[in-house]
Order: C-alpha cells, then sequence, then structure tokens
C-alpha cells in the first residue's frame, strides 16, 4: 500500500480499479515518424480536410458540452476553435509539409511541439493555459489524419489515470463510468479542473502516476487530495465509512430543502443562487433557494458567431422571471473580457486581459451591445421580480454614465409603446477601489454585491488561474476581509444592501464571519445552496456577550 498526496479539485470519496490513459490514447503515434513525403500537395490537402473535419468536431463538442455541463464551459471549445485557424500555426504546418516535405500527421505533431512550447514558456499565465489547447487540437487532428480513436472505451467504473487531461478527453468521458480522475499535471484553476468540478468528479493533481497502475485498486479522497494505491482492507473499510458520511450529509440536507434559513439568534437569512442559464432554475428551486442572487448573463454571449438580439435576450429573462414566480431574478449586465471575448467583438490583444477591457468597460465602450441587453431587461421587468447588477464598477463616473443611458432607455421604450417598470440598480463590488469609495457608491443604488473572486486577486495582485501561486493566495487574507466589512459598514450606513456572490460565499469556515459582519444575503452556486442554508442555522449573527460586529478593524484573520 503506498499513500500520494497531491492537490484537490473537486471533493468525493470513492474506490476502485484505475484506469490508466496513455498518452498514445490521446496523441496516436501511427505516421508521425519523420520521413519524406512521396507527394506534399496531396498531404497538404489530406491536411486541409483534417481541419475542416476537426472545425466540424469541435462545433459538435462545443455543442453537447453546454447541454452536457454548461454554456460557459462549452466556450472552451471555442476558443480552441479559434486557435485552430491561427494563421502562424496552419502556416507552420504548411511549411513543413510543402518545403521541408513532411507528412501532414508528422508537420502536425511537430507544429504543435513548437506552439505548445512556445506558449508554455510565456510569462502571462493565460497565454501559458493555451499551451493545455494546442495539445487538445493536435490530438484531434491527428486523430483525423490517421484514423485512430484518440481515447480507449472505459470498462465499468474505474478511476481514470493520466498524466494530464486535455479538456477535449475530459468532457467526453463517459461520467457514469468515471469514479474519480487522478492526474500527474494540472492546475485547480485548468479548464479541466472546471470540467471536472462542473461534472461532479473526485479529482485529485499533483500524483505521480504511472502506466503499471492499470488494472490497479486505488482509493481516491478528493477531500484531501489523497491518493492510495492498493488499499488494505482497514483503508477500504475506512473510505466505505466515509462514503457512507456522504451519504448521511446529502440526506440530511435534502430534510432542510422546506426548513427557514434562521441563524441561532433568530436572523433571516436570504441564500440565493448565481446561475448561467435556464437549465439551473430548477435546481435553485428544487434546493429553496431564495432568488437568483447573480445572473451571469455573459454566457448568453459566448459560443456563437454574433451576439444574441434583443428580442432573444428579452424572452430569456422573462422565462427567468416567470420560473421564479415572484422570486429575486438579479440580471448582471455583460461581464466580458479577459477570458471570456467572443470572437464577434473583434477586441485588440492586451497585454494583460484582467486588468485590461472587461465588465462594464466593454459596455460603455461597446453601447449597441448594452443598449439593446438594456432594453431587454426593461421590458422583461414587467413579468417578475427583476434587478440589474453592473460589475466591474471603479467610479462615480460610470455610475453616472450608466444612469444617462438607462433613462434614455426607458424613454425610448415608453415612446416605443412597450411597457417596463422601475427595478431595483445595484453594483459589483470586485475592485479594491470600489470597496474604498463604497461609501460615495452607496449613495447611488440599492444594493451591492461582492464579487469575491476579482476582489481577492486584485488585492492580493495575484492572478487566481496561476497555479504556481497556489500556496501564496489566501481568499481568508485579512486584506480582502477588512474590504468586504468596510463596504458592509459603509453600505449600511447609506441604506444600501450587501450581499456576496464570489465563491467565499459558498465557504462554510467563514459563514459565520459574513454574518457577524452584517451581510444581508448569501449567493452561491446551486449546489451549495443547502450546505450554506444548514451552515447558516447553525450560526450566529453576534458573538456571543458582544454586539454585531462591524468595524474592519476587528478582522485580522
Amino acid at each position: 500500500m503506498k499513500r500520494f498526496l497531491g492537490k484537490s479539485i473537486c471533493h468525493g470519496a470513492v474506490f476502485g480499479k484505475i484506469f490508466f490513459l496513455h498518452a498514445a490514447d490521446s496523441v496516436p503515434d501511427e505516421n508521425t515518424e519523420p520521413c519524406v513525403a512521396e507527394n506534399p500537395c496531396r498531404e497538404l490537402e489530406r491536411y486541409e480536410q483534417a481541419k475542416a473535419e476537426a472545425g466540424l468536431q469541435l462545433q459538435e463538442l462545443q455543442k453537447k458540452t453546454a447541454q452536457k455541463v454548461g454554456q460557459k464551459e462549452a466556450s472552451i471549445f471555442e476558443a480552441q476553435a479559434l486557435l485552430l485557424e491561427d494563421g502562424a500555426f496552419n502556416e507552420c504546418i504548411r511549411q513543413k509539409i510543402m518545403e521541408e516535405q513532411k507528412p501532414a500527421a508528422y508537420a502536425v505533431k511537430m507544429a504543435g511541439d513548437v506552439f505548445g512550447s512556445r506558449f508554455s514558456q510565456m510569462k502571462d499565465e493565460y497565454i501559458q493555459a493555451r499551451a493545455a489547447d494546442i495539445r487538445d487540437i493536435v490530438r484531434l487532428l491527428l486523430s483525423v489524419l490517421t484514423g485512430r480513436k484518440t481515447m480507449r472505451k472505459l470498462c465499468g467504473p474505474v478511476i481514470v489515470a493520466a498524466e494530464e487531461l486535455l479538456p477535449g478527453e475530459t468532457v467526453q468521458l463517459d461520467s457514469e463510468k468515471v469514479l474519480a480522475l487522478i492526474t500527474s499535471r494540472g492546475s485547480v484553476n485548468s479548464h479541466t479542473a472546471i470540467l471536472a468540478r462542473t461534472m461532479g468528479i473526485p479529482t485529485v493533481t499533483g500524483i505521480p502516476v504511472k502506466p503499471e497502475w492499470d488494472g490497479h485498486l486505488a482509493a481516491v479522497d478528493g477531500n484531501s487530495g489523497t491518493m492510495i494505491l492498493d488499499p488494505d482492507e482497514k483503508t477500504l473499510e475506512e473510505m466505505k465509512g466515509r462514503q457512507r458520511q456522504e451519504m448521511a450529509g446529502k440526506n440530511l440536507l435534502q430534510q432542510l430543502k422546506d426548513q427557514e434559513n434562521v441563524t441561532l439568534d433568530g436572523k433571516t437569512i436570504p441564500v440565493c443562487a448565481n446561475i448561467k442559464s435556464l437549465e439551473d432554475i430548477e435546481t435553485v428551486l428544487d434546493h429553496g433557494g431564495s432568488g437568483i442572487g447573480l445572473f451571469r448573463s455573459e454566457f448568453l454571449f459566448l459560443g456563437r458567431k454574433e451576439p444574441p438580439s434583443e428580442e432573444e435576450q428579452f424572452q430569456i429573462y422573462k422565462e427567468a422571471a416567470e420560473k421564479m414566480d415572484g422570486k429575486k431574478v438579479v440580471i448582471r449586465t455583460l461581464d466580458l473580457g479577459a477570458d471570456k471575448t467572443p470572437g464577434y467583438m473583434k477586441t485588440e490583444p492586451e497585454n494583460n486581459p484582467a486588468m485590461g477591457c472587461r465588465g462594464i468597460r466593454v459596455c460603455l465602450q461597446q453601447p449597441e451591445l448594452f443598449r439593446a441587453q438594456l432594453r431587454a431587461i426593461y421590458r422583461a421587468s414587467v413579468f417578475g421580480n427583476i434587478a440589474i447588477l453592473y460589475p466591474m464598477i471603479t467610479s462615480l463616473e460610470e455610475m453616472n454614465e450608466i444612469c444617462r443611458i438607462t433613462e434614455n432607455i426607458r424613454k425610448e421604450l415608453t415612446d416605443d409603446g412597450l411597457p417596463w417598470k422601475q427595478m431595483e440598480q445595484g453594483i459589483m463590488i470586485e475592485t479594491p477601489a470600489a470597496a474604498v469609495i463604497s461609501d460615495l457608491l452607496a449613495r447611488e443604488v440599492d444594493f451591492f454585491s461582492i464579487g469575491t473572486n476579482d476582489l481577492t486577486q486584485y488585492t492580493l495582485a495575484m492572478d487566481r488561474d496561476n497555479g504556481k501561486l497556489d500556496r501564496f493566495f489566501d481568499p481568508h487574507h485579512p486584506a480582502v476581509l477588512r474590504l468586504i466589512a468596510q463596504t458592509v459598514e459603509n453600505g449600511h450606513r447609506e441604506g444600501c444592501r450587501v450581499s456576496i456572490c464570489g465563491e467565499l460565499g459558498a465557504d462554510l469556515e467563514l459563514t459565520e464571519t459574513f454574518l457577524q459582519m452584517g451581510i444581508d444575503e448569501l449567493s452561491v452556486a446551486p449546489g451549495m445552496i443547502l450546505p450554506l442554508r444548514k451552515q447558516i442555522r447553525s450560526s450566529r449573527t453576534t458573538a456571543k456577550g458582544r454586539k454585531p460586529v462591524d468595524q474592519s478593524e476587528n478582522f485580522t484573520g
């Protein structure tokens, strides 16, 4: 029995036989040995045909991923389709075929090595992440050129092990036959990690997997990031016990579905959901969500060749409001930019996309997109309890410009004879700038929603998608907690409600801390609604013997 400690990607305790996914299954070597092509023109023609077929397969993969996992995750393959058409990548392949007279498959493999290595060595973490996408594209092209399937068929429920799992491989796995995933390489914030979490597959990375493990029994604890090879009977019994505990916990949470979210000292705390599509609403209602605290509308704009029309958006927002039947639906306006930039936007490359044109900056620079969305939201407002939330606000000037635009929109709709009603207006607090001037911003809006993901990375000056910074990235950092507490205090002083919609909202270790700060509402992923409700029912909004906490200096870690 051997024990290995890696990094946890997705929680869950399982045991079963290992299925080793060899590199040869991902990138077939057949016909990729260096040799001279007898007919370079024919090889170039074969490559162009393979590229066209790969493009069609990516479109189909994107469609299936959207249906199986979600629109956000499907956008991964939109980015891969753009890389497939990259001029430099294609020119490198054509040069190796025509000038060096190499077979198409060999030329693809070599170009993939060149560009994969080039991207991996870039300082920018976002560009580094594209190396995995290049490898995924190469895998797909070679499968078309060689006629070989890229993955072995899974035989029964297994623990899939690999040196690295690419996004295209991960999403094509039969999730009903996958007990867990273990890999040697990977980041907790990689595309593959995102897919694994969304699919709910226990996953651990950083394990030095070996081909000879194929067929061996293993136990994987996604909670601690542990994998045990050839576990003994005692270990297996412990793992079974953990599985029983997990099942009991799920059953207990189901019992909370119809219970109130009341703290031990009698305060009711709404627990809402963050969603990205209409398909999420059923889970929100099943789990007793108080409403939708964050409708990520940008995912309606991704994975397509042109933006959705005003009418298409209106129908979606209207349906969301009607399905929630009077419960609140907070629609965040376009939060595009950085890693979420559709091809039709025609934006210029930026050295630091996370600090560039994103969120409200995109909306104000591309007013035609913004105005169409605002018209759709205002039109849908009469069908339910809708509120508007604006992302990445950093100044009063931005709010003034938004107010001018919305005033014009309301006048236009009235002139067009289209009904609308007044809605609550809110802003995201996700930069230190917004938190510091939250006293001024609170006078302009009805509510704040704190986006802790960006607030943390901007406060700590750390890219949250950089796997190399995992040990330094501390979302519980005192600076982050102080900014949150300061925002709550400033908001309440001006009669502005304050909620949290970032990942920290689902951090059960901080639930009581947030309640004692005075947070009015928490909004989390649909699957976290029940655990959070349970935690609220065992928490207090005041510490015993103390007044409610509302001073940021009290939060020092």
